[in-house]
């Protein structure tokens, strides 16, 4: 059955092979289009194809509007008013975000998120801001489910709501599509994958000098990836036994005292006379130029392969980053960070004392934190095993 697009109206249309009925109606850029309404109802087809329309017309009073009030800014003031492009607005709040506004973390966050809604929407991207709907914004939130944790998406829609929320303030748009899009509800949290002693020392057998040196910052400071790579000369306080940084992800400014393990690698280290010697140069010189950790997280899986602890990667996309979906094992360089928690609990160490060793930044540990005396950590420190020693 085909029925006639009308004029102005909405209208229903049936593939002779298809059993869903498809809306068609005129989008706001004056273009007629269809889309699947997937019912077989046909009164349920004509109400939705009615609301599709209904949704254009309002996106195309919209623009109205905004080009009367350009053509009245435009003969009052002799200057033209210009609405700015979804790209340009795009670039416009990054560029507000450098500078120091964020971390550099925050920022290439930031940067991938845009880059990939960008990228999701093609030519679009050069469209009138207001033309995305709420309808975008919920098709790009379900495409990107298909590849990233539920976390890692409602990570990128809490960035792409910030850029619109930013655009309403402005006044160039009317409406915020992203207002009404809901986060996706995430599965139950699997048990944090922890390192065995057997683990270990089958991944430190595999690693050169520069990654075993990393594998045993991680286990005994329990820090990120992207702040053990950081490390220079400069980071330790020998004199006072003590690791320090300031945490790329929180900003927090970090002392932890050097576990005897560790501080029988350090003493075996080159360390050198200059204070800005990176301590692991590859990995340092990889996040100094791409500003994060992503390319040493996946080389950090390939010596898990190689270990026989994790699956080797097929030479294919799967996910982005840390964000992409987990391999099943859920082993990672950050599970040395739970390794390190794990082992501080199994010696007794107060959770308080544990937290803070590892720089955890939950609002639930902040509400327990105490101050920490340096005592206490050292003695927590101490209590770690010698990994090394076998």
């Amino acid at each position: 059955m085909f029925l006639v697009w009308l004029l102005e109206m909405a209208s229903i249309w049936k593939h002779p092979e298809s059993k869903f009925w498809f809306a068609c109606f005129k989008t706001a850029e004056g273009k007629r289009t269809k889309r699947t309404t997937r019912t077989t109802d046909r009164k349920l087809a004509e109400k939705l194809a009615a609301q599709y329309e209904e949704a254009a017309n309002k996106k195309k009073t919209a623009l109205n509007t905004r080009r009367v009030i350009q053509e009245l800014h435009a003969s009052i003031t002799g200057e033209d008013l210009v609405f700015p492009t979804i790209r340009q607005h795009f670039e416009k709040w990054l560029e507000s975000k450098q500078g120091g506004e964020v971390a550099p973390a925050t920022l290439v966050f930031y940067q991938g998120a845009t880059k990939k809604f960008l990228t999701w929407l093609g030519y679009r991207c050069d469209n009138d801001l207001a033309t995305i709907s709420q309808d975008d914004v919920t098709a790009f939130r379900n495409h990107a489910a298909k590849s990233l944790s539920a976390k890692s998406v409602n990570h990128e829609l809490k960035t792409l709501r910030m850029i619109f929320r930013d655009a309403l303030h402005r006044k160039l748009i009317t409406d915020d599509p992203t207002l009404a899009v809901k986060t996706l509800k995430d599965k139950a949290p699997a048990k944090k994958a922890i390192f065995t002693d057997q683990q270990l020392q089958a991944i430190l057998k595999i690693c050169d000098a520069e990654w075993r040196s990393m594998v045993l910052f991680g286990l005994y400071t329990g820090q990120r990836l992207i702040d053990i790579a950081s490390l220079r000369r400069s980071n330790l306080n020998l004199e006072k036994n003590l690791v320090e940084l300031t945490a790329r992800k929180t900003s927090r400014m970090m002392s932890i005292p050097i576990a005897p393990a560790l501080r029988k690698h350090i003493e075996l280290m080159n360390l050198g006379a200059d204070r800005q010697t990176p301590l692991h140069p590859r990995a340092f010189e990889i996040v100094d130029k791409q500003g994060k950790s992503g390319h040493l997280s996946n080389h950090f899986s390939a010596i898990l392969a190689q270990a026989g602890l994790r699956e080797k990667k097929a030479h294919r996309r799967t996910g982005v980053g840390r964000g992409g979906k987990r391999d099943e094992s859920g082993l990672s360089f950050h599970s040395l960070r739970h390794t390190a928690v794990t082992l501080l609990k199994e010696a007794g160490v107060p959770q308080a004392v544990v937290m803070e060793i590892v720089g955890h930044s939950s609002a639930e540990m902040s509400q327990i934190y105490t101050h920490v005396g340096l005592s206490a950590l050292k003695t927590a420190a101490d209590s770690l095993p010698d990994v090394t020693s076998h």
